[in-house]
């Protein structure tokens, strides 16, 4: 989603700088692309964890996965990091984020099933 929307240039919800970028994160300098890739994990083992209590379709709760990642970002990590709440309170801001968490919280949804009755199999 956000190569995508990097690519489309949907005015307001554009990714202004290249997707997966190695630019450095503060504060520890580690690229943005690796940043990413943690906090997917991060949230992925989180998805593992609760994943045997969870009923329904695997895909709406995967969604809920993603909604919670924006919530996180928007209100916990600014505060961490000293920075204003709730993305500056921009709709498209908001917009953008759920796009993208809510894309990798279903991709999360979809795979995470068929990933667990494999190891399962092979267990």
């Amino acid at each position: 989603m956000i190569a995508f929307l990097h690519v489309a240039d949907i005015p307001g919800l554009q990714i202004p700088v290249w997707p997966y970028s190695l630019r450095a994160i503060p504060p520890f300098g580690v690229p943005a692309v690796l940043n990413l890739c943690f906090w997917g994990g991060l949230y992925g083992l989180v998805f593992g964890l609760v994943y045997p209590k969870l009923s329904g379709m695997m895909w709406l709760n995967g969604l809920v996965l993603g909604l919670c990642a924006v919530l996180v970002g928007f209100f916990v990590v600014p505060t961490i990091k000293g920075l204003p709440i709730g993305g500056g309170w921009m709709l498209t801001n908001w917009g953008r984020s759920i796009l993208i968490n809510g894309f990798f919280g279903i991709g999360v949804g979809v795979i995470y099933p068929f990933l667990s009755r494999r190891v399962l199999k092979t267990a």
